[in-house]
């Protein structure tokens, strides 16, 4: 095989439980419960991305910081690793000289999608990369399967909406969709809030497909023996805590409509509904 060529899949999987059995037999935890970290990446790159390599060096900034690595390169006894914690990415060295003997060991056996804990002091490297010199390493999680290789990376629509979580580690555009989602969510509820809205959860089976024309998904209870069907919108429930004297109160929920499905139009989806007493269509507008 050329130093190009990339191993099959299956090939991989056997050598990565290989090198996880090689951890263990030197009693490595293969998972261990947790492991305290001092730092995220993402706040290491905030703080010290634009720190001089003199500074680093002056201030003797020491650090803990886990995350799951995505590039390996190996120079004898020395290996660089880049490690991310999903935001963003920083560089750790290894050196046989400044590791025990079994942490050493721990980094000759890790492979790209492995989560691993660093423990070391920030420097600048002589290209000016920001980097973690490892005083010590921790095994937390072993990746079986490799992930997509560098170049092309999740192109496949299809495998990308049905493996979020593989989406979510190869392409950074696809976490800050869910990053925008969670800040307008906040946006919008603090909206509401600030104006005398009341946000509550209604219930999600009802006896009556109500609330809207579409198709419900049903399903049964067993304890009280009858037909329940998967809310297709909240209105009824909410206009009768209107009716209770709840004057201004919303809700952002999951609705179910047994229809159709594409990349625009999902069976399950959130939704915001709100009701306001004595209010006409320009005060919501």
């Amino acid at each position: 095989m050329s130093e190009s060529e990339e191993p099959k899949e299956n090939d991989q999987r056997v050598q990565r439980r290989a090198n996880l059995a090689a951890l263990v037999e030197r009693g490595v935890s293969p998972y261990p419960q947790s492991f305290r970290c001092t730092d995220t990446v993402s706040a290491i790159v905030a703080a010290h991305g634009d720190t001089s390599g003199d500074d680093l060096d002056a201030a003797q900034n020491h650090t803990t910081v886990a995350g799951r690595i995505l590039i390996i390169r190996s120079f004898g006894k020395a290996r660089f690793l880049v490690i991310s914690d999903g935001v963003s990415r920083v560089q750790v060295y290894v050196r046989k000289d400044a590791l025990s003997e079994r942490d050493f060991a721990i980094a000759t056996r890790l492979d790209k999608g492995d989560h691993i804990g660093v423990e070391g002091r920030l420097f600048r490297t002589r290209t000016d990369e920001l980097s973690v010199w490892a005083g010590s390493l921790e095994f937390l999680a072993k990746c079986f399967l490799p992930l997509p290789e560098k170049w092309h990376g999740l192109t496949d629509v299809e495998t990308r909406y049905r493996q979020r979580y593989l989406d979510l580690i190869v392409n950074p555009a696809a976490r800050r969709v869910f990053e925008v989602r969670a800040r307008v969510l906040s946006v919008i509820r603090t909206f509401l809030v600030d104006r005398g809205f009341l946000e509550v959860e209604t219930p999600m089976m009802h006896a009556v497909a109500g609330g809207a024309l579409a198709r419900p998904f049903t399903t049964h209870h067993n304890a009280l023996d009858m037909s329940l069907f998967l809310r297709i919108a909240p209105e009824l429930y909410l206009k009768r805590l209107v009716v209770g004297g709840v004057e201004r109160v919303f809700e952002i929920n999951r609705n179910f409509r047994n229809e159709g499905v594409s990349t625009q139009h999902n069976p399950e989806f959130t939704m915001l509904e709100l009701y306001q007493a004595y209010a006409d269509y320009t005060d919501i507008m």
